[in-house]
């Protein structure tokens, strides 16, 4: 028996009987459907989530005050929390393998220019935000480097901000007010984007001291800290927290991340997302499973005789074997691809109609579902293929 008969046979029998095959290939469908379309929109998340993470950078270490444990978000902890003072700042910045430091306070405000005003986010930062925001100038220059406790009347714009205020026209040299207070504009940034909803562009950028003066605050709401390289992020983040351990007495009122741990993060949640995933298709697979071996049961009930006369002509078992095997393989394998063209179909419709949801298919998750199909379908196959190939070729002619 050649291949060619081999596959013959089975175009035959798939022919001749299409609706009980497809009836059991269509749980294989559905659990390959379901693994590509979920995987790919996990990927999809998971590479946007990333993007938006490294997008500063991928050796940070941030330092928020308070811990992260009582309640809320990081700075935002409660009245009594114990901030971050310039003094910490300037001594985090000092730390072996730090190669930048930016305080940073923030707030929301009306900035004005001439008759035109716009409220947005005002970011009190430090000279070192091009090298540890890679954030950077499209025009003129960013703040000088100063004293973290120097207030100075200059001000950078986003690139939005800009557009709204001054549309075409030259901003740099003009002053404008933020609150009450007069800045005068001394460079545009480089358009950034998004960052987890906050628009970076439509932003401005004073001095930490300046900040903390417009916003009557007296400690920076985050430091954040970019390490040499990502061998050192973790001897820094330890240094960090054994400093500002010993200038808080003891006490850890104190939060500092790194993009490694929340990395780390991002994967582990991914992960649990993944294990229901796979149980979903797990049990749409044994369903798949369960039909098709008992369609390849009946089928070798309702094949007795032809098995007989093929063994009877000289086919061997493992022949008769294959042959049944090859049957189940081509039935999952078909519920498989069917399963793969609809999830990409659906990866690729969600993608596109539902507004930041991104899906994003690896090649692995291709091959890795056809052949769980495969798998399947050759596992439920065994064993009413045995039992064909265990046949005697008189009994089975007899029984006919």
């Amino acid at each position: 028996m050649t291949f060619s008969d081999l596959f013959g046979l089975t175009l035959e029998a798939l022919r001749m009987h299409r609706l009980r095959y497809g009836l059991s290939a269509l749980a294989i469908t559905v659990g390959v459907a379901a693994v590509v379309l979920l995987a790919s929109i996990g990927e999809g998340t998971r590479r946007y989530i990333m993007g938006q993470m490294t997008q500063f950078g991928t050796t940070l270490v941030a330092v928020y005050p308070g811990k992260l444990e009582t309640r809320g978000m990081p700075g935002l902890m409660g009245a009594g929390t114990r901030k971050l003072t310039m003094d910490d700042a300037r001594l985090l910045a000092r730390i072996p393998g730090v190669v930048g430091a930016v305080p940073t306070a923030y707030g929301s405000s009306l900035v004005r220019w001439g008759a035109r005003g716009r409220r947005v986010m005002v970011y009190g930062a430090t000279s070192d935000v091009p090298t540890v925001w890679s954030m950077h100038v499209a025009n003129g220059r960013f703040i000088p480097k100063m004293e973290f406790d120097r207030a100075s009347p200059v001000v950078v714009l986003g690139p939005k901000l800009k557009r709204e205020l001054f549309g075409d026209a030259n901003a740099l040299g003009e002053i404008v007010r933020i609150a009450e207070t007069r800045f005068r504009v001394i460079g545009v940034m480089e358009q950034k984007g998004q960052f987890l909803g906050f628009d970076l562009d439509d932003t401005a950028f004073i001095p930490v001291a300046s900040a903390l003066q417009l916003f009557n605050k007296l400690e920076a709401d985050e430091v954040d800290l970019l390490s040499a390289s990502n061998d050192a992020i973790d001897s820094v983040g330890a240094r960090a927290t054994a400093l500002l351990k010993e200038r808080h007495q003891g006490v850890v009122d104190f939060t500092i991340y790194t993009q490694k741990e929340s990395q780390g993060m991002v994967d582990r949640i991914l992960g649990v997302i993944a294990g229901v995933v796979t149980g979903i298709a797990a049990i749409s697979l044994l369903v798949g499973a369960i039909g098709i071996m008992t369609i390849m049961w009946i089928v070798v009930q309702e094949r007795v005789g032809e098995i007989g006369l093929a063994k009877a002509i000289g086919a061997t078992r493992g022949q008769i074997l294959v042959w049944y095997l090859f049957e189940s393989a081509v039935t999952a394998a078909g519920g498989g691809i069917a399963g793969l063209l609809i999830g990409l179909a659906g990866g690729w419709t969600l993608s596109h109609s539902v507004p930041g949801l991104s899906s994003a298919t690896s090649p692995l998750i291709v091959v890795e579902a056809i052949a769980m199909a495969l798998v399947v379908g050759i596992g439920a196959g065994v064993a009413p293929a045995l039992r064909a190939a265990s046949m005697d070729p008189v009994e089975a002619l007899r029984a006919e």
